[in-house]
């Protein structure tokens, strides 16, 4: 099964916002689409695994302290909403970051600068939903 297609559902539906996206493990982080797509959002190993630790852990703290490392730059921590398992984080002049986790993976898009992150948040929980809905 090829996970690149939902980079394309997710940069499809967010009306030109997304323009880059993702899906990592929950657990360990490892990647589910690859970095072949033309749109996709270009994690490490590294920063993979963090980000999948710290949001399998609940606890934002790391996030508030050091901020989001991703695509080897650090994005500032906005906010979460534990109870839609959602992150958001903004980097100055490069755009902002949706992270919304499952039971098994989590779905980031990224916001072109300037763009209206509540679309690219809308596309990636459609995702979320569909993936909650195959029980994953």
């Amino acid at each position: 099964m090829s996970w690149d297609g939902y980079i394309d559902t997710i940069t499809g539906q967010s009306a030109d916002q997304c323009d880059q996206a993702c899906i990592i493990g929950l657990s360990g982080g490892g990647k589910w689409t690859t970095d072949a797509h033309e749109k996709s959002f270009k994690l490490t190993a590294e920063e993979a695994v963090k980000i999948a630790s710290v949001i399998e852990s609940g606890n934002m703290t790391a996030f508030q302290a050091s901020g989001l490392m991703a695509a080897g730059l650090k994005y500032t921590f906005l906010r979460e909403d534990p109870e839609e398992k959602l992150v958001l984080a903004k980097k100055k002049d490069h755009g902002s970051l949706t992270l919304q986790a499952t039971g098994t993976a989590i779905i980031i898009g990224h916001t072109i600068e300037g763009g209206v992150q509540g679309t690219t948040n809308k596309a990636v929980n459609t995702i979320v939903n569909y993936l909650v809905g195959m029980n994953m």
